[in-house]
């Protein structure tokens, strides 16, 4: 008897053990999947793969660190923060898991954290010349242009051929008013990379400010060539001519400058310079009335979407998801009927008595978070975005992986102004598998 139970023990050792070694593998089998996705440019099904891996092992942080790669190539990147940070919970000696938060870090403007983020990494790796270069663009981004200088001229020790780094110094001299130190790096670039007209239009900038005016507009030229659209060079041009006193040859500069950037309030106070010049009094008092009166009402105006979801964009938007009407077993209460009664009179305009029958579904039902979702909806189609908010809270509550209203809730705080907390909803709802949350997390949230 005793031997027959040692037997069945052994057995079910056994058996959980072959179990455990199938999830392992299994784990393993989707990480693995998650990689091969990844570099084919699938990041959507990459990035499903990850979640089903770290289901299954949630201590790989590799598969947290990948998954945040796909979402930053989703441009999700305060999603991949969150699973940067859990990579880095799990290994804190991973220096390219530092390097990659802080790159998401500088994709939401916050330079500062993004900087703690590329130190670490350079404690971790101090001969990576690209965590150097990120942290001089970033510390450039918050004016600390004396360290990122230091940070460019490491990049160079570590890596001459690397032209970015020598464009990026030159712009860094720029800002601290060396002119005359920035011509050498822009030249570096030119010599390099013939073809590269911000190059030209950067030395042609430091050649103004150096008073040599010629020099500017020769290599403005060759910027405007390689790149037609570039209003910044016809304006810098236009101002070469101008102080040549070639005002007649700077007239067309400063209308193409106006044409690409209709608000370019010194383009235009420089085409009324011009034109004063050649005679032209009205127009160079219409000119300046521009220069005087673009850009400069009143500040106190109320806007009621004032964020880059607006109204209409609002409604686009959340008018793409569709709601769950399934036929659904009838229960005695009869809330289902209530429910896609709603549904109906929705879609006939009938909005006041589509929320009394969702009103009533709920009341019957107080777990049906498809006529919360649903009223939310149609509260927001209304106008009353806070009303929608706490609908769609309760509904995520009865229901936390119903990805649609994380989408819809993305998209109503961040038509209100919270854009952080909109965009990690849309996260939340790309990560549960409704994939039109990336189109919007690309337009809105970046």
């Amino acid at each position: 008897m005793n031997r027959q139970r040692l037997s069945i023990a052994f057995l079910l050792g056994c058996c959980l053990l072959s179990i455990n070694t199938i999830a392992q593998q299994s784990a393993s089998d989707l990480f693995n999947s998650g990689l091969t996705k990844s570099k084919a440019g699938d990041y959507t099904g990459a990035l499903q793969a990850f979640s089903m891996s770290i289901t299954m092992n949630p201590d790989n942080a590799a598969s947290y660190y990948n998954r945040g790669v796909a979402k930053a190539s989703l441009k999700d990147h305060r999603g991949a923060i969150l699973d940067y940070d859990h990579a880095i919970e799990i290994n804190s000696k991973d220096a390219l898991a530092y390097m990659s938060r802080g790159i998401s870090k500088s994709k939401q403007d916050d330079h500062r954290g993004a900087l703690l983020d590329y130190s670490r990494s350079i404690e971790l790796n101090p001969d990576d010349p690209q965590a150097y270069y990120n942290r001089g663009i970033s510390r450039g981004q918050i004016d600390q242009n004396r360290a990122a200088l230091l940070d460019f001229d490491k990049v160079i020790e570590l890596d001459p051929a690397n032209i970015s780094a020598y464009y990026n110094r030159g712009t860094t001299k720029q800002k601290l008013d060396d002119f005359a130190g920035s011509l050498a790096d822009f030249t570096k670039v030119i010599d390099a990379s013939p073809k590269r007209p911000q190059a030209y239009a950067s030395r042609g900038n430091s050649k103004v400010e150096l008073n040599d005016y010629a020099g500017a507009v020769a290599d403005l030229n060759k910027a405007i060539e390689l790149s037609p659209e570039d209003g910044d060079s016809y304006f810098y041009r236009a101002f070469a001519k101008g102080k040549l006193e070639d005002y007649k040859g700077a007239l067309p500069d400063y209308t193409k400058a106006i044409a690409l950037k209709n608000d370019n309030v010194r383009a235009y106070y420089g085409r009324g310079f011009c034109r004063s010049k050649l005679g032209d009094q009205k127009g160079a008092v219409q000119d300046f009335n521009q220069a005087i009166e673009i850009n400069s009402s009143d500040p106190n105006a109320k806007i009621t979407y004032s964020g880059r979801v607006t109204r209409p964009i609002l409604d686009n938007l959340r008018n793409v998801v569709q709601e769950r009407n399934k036929l659904n077993k009838l229960g005695d209460d009869r809330a289902e009927a209530y429910f896609s009664r709603a549904v109906s009179r929705s879609k006939q305009g009938d909005t006041k008595t589509a929320i009394a029958d969702l009103n009533k579904a709920i009341e019957l039902n107080p777990a049906y978070s498809e006529a919360y979702f649903t009223r939310g909806m149609i509260k927001s189609m209304q106008g009353d975005q806070r009303a929608a908010i706490m609908d769609c809270n309760s509904a995520v509550k009865l229901t936390p992986n119903y990805a649609e209203v994380y989408y819809v809730r993305g998209v109503l705080k961040h038509s209100l102004g919270d854009e952080n907390a909109g965009c990690l909803d849309l996260s939340k709802a790309g990560e549960l598998g409704y994939t039109p949350s990336y189109k919007a997390i690309s337009d809105y949230c970046n």
